[in-house]
């Protein structure tokens, strides 16, 4: 039975040691990406992504700088690592123990309505992954590292998921994350497009393109495809024409598509045509999150929906329109603090989408991770 546990923030457990998407520690008594670049051979200007070997390089060496931090002369022996997607969090915690040289387990968690069942399996690089269909199973997890011998404790960093895992838990809560997402596209591009904005036509284009067919197209970027969406809102370009196309092989990536928009910028509407520059430019520079104005619209999207409801709100309804904190992760998570384990969070969430503007900050708006919510989940 599902209850509610308060309110707190995912600060509660990894404090300010978490990363988003520009690898920056919101702890700023850790080292940055750039203070890094030189230990590590990082090129300038290069952003590791979560699942490429240079970010997990950049992940072990913030974590032995948080571990002499707390706890001088005591090594990390063990990684565990708590996520939601088998693939890109077990490709990140697989790539963290090789770049750490660690012996590892992982839990993947997504509630489904099938009867609970979990299993472990080995990871193609030697790792093992515990795959759960409960939130609820990371109790049994605790104990499964245990039994083989690792128990989680002062020699083990726990690398905690922000996004569908510790808020917005997969299979149970996540579809709020996903709305703030879409609202954000909807709002960013209709506040461009104004009277010309067809809502229908958009959402068809975006749930077209967003499907598994177009991720080669739109290489799975949120950023793109929004970009793409408000193209097809102006006219320069068809739905059709573009689905054609990509189904051809005649356009076959969103770097030709945004070159073809270049090459006819004039056709757009000035402001428009501002707005597509910026995010050309960005393009160019290989930013991975170039339409800035979408990003920061996700922002207070997603922070509009946490804590929103009152303390009244039943679990049901919590889930289903609020970003709530995961009972369960929160529960382990700091269980193992208390035992000394080092906690540090992980998001691929944009910083733009992640963090207040100067001005918002101001204002009293804080990052996901310290924003206040509701808590949900089984004891």
């Amino acid at each position: 039975m599902l209850k509610v546990f308060g309110r707190s923030s995912v600060s509660e457990f990894v404090g300010d040691r978490i990363v988003y998407r520009n690898l920056a520690p919101a702890d700023s008594s850790l080292p940055s990406l750039d203070d890094l670049r030189a230990e590590l051979g990082l090129p300038e200007g290069q952003m590791p992504r979560k699942v490429e070997p240079d970010y997990a390089r950049v992940i072990v060496s913030l974590l032995h700088a948080a571990r002499r931090q707390d706890a001088p002369g005591v090594p990390i022996r063990g990684l565990v690592f708590i996520g939601d997607t088998r693939l890109l969090d077990g490709t990140a915690f697989e790539n963290i123990c090789q770049a750490g040289g660690w012996r590892g387990l992982a839990f993947i968690g997504s509630e489904t309505q099938d009867m609970p069942s979990a299993q472990d399996v080995p990871a193609p690089g030697g790792q093992t992954l515990y795959l759960a269909n409960r939130w609820a199973a990371l109790a049994d997890f605790e104990r499964y590292c245990a039994s083989q011998g690792m128990p989680i404790g002062k020699t083990t960093s726990v690398v905690i998921d922000l996004d569908k895992t510790a808020i917005g838990a997969r299979g149970r809560n996540g579809q709020t994350i996903d709305q703030a997402r879409l609202r954000a596209v909807h709002v960013t591009v209709a506040g461009i497009l104004g009277e010309a904005f067809d809502a229908a036509a958009f959402q068809r284009a975006y749930d077209l393109l967003n499907a598994p067919e177009f991720h080669p197209f739109t290489a799975d970027n949120q950023d793109y495809l929004a970009y793409v969406c408000l193209i097809l809102g102006s006219g320069l370009y068809a739905l059709e024409q573009v689905v054609a196309e990509v189904r051809g092989g005649k356009l076959g990536s969103f770097r030709e598509f945004i070159e073809a928009v270049e090459g006819r910028a004039g056709e757009l509407p000035v402001a428009l045509r501002a707005v597509h520059q910026g995010i050309y430019g960005y393009v160019q520079a290989g930013d991975p999150t170039p339409f800035k104005p979408f990003r920061r619209n996700e922002y207070l999207e997603t922070v509009s929906r946490m804590g929103c409801l009152g303390d009244d709100a039943p679990a049901e309804r919590l889930l289903s329109e609020e970003i709530v904190i995961t009972q369960e992760v929160r529960h382990m998570a700091l269980a193992w603090r208390q035992r000394g384990a080092l906690l540090f969070g992980l998001s691929d969430k944009p910083d733009e989408a992640s963090l207040p503007t100067p001005e918002l900050a101001a204002r009293g708006y804080q990052p996901i991770h310290r924003t206040e919510t509701h808590i949900v989940g089984i004891e």
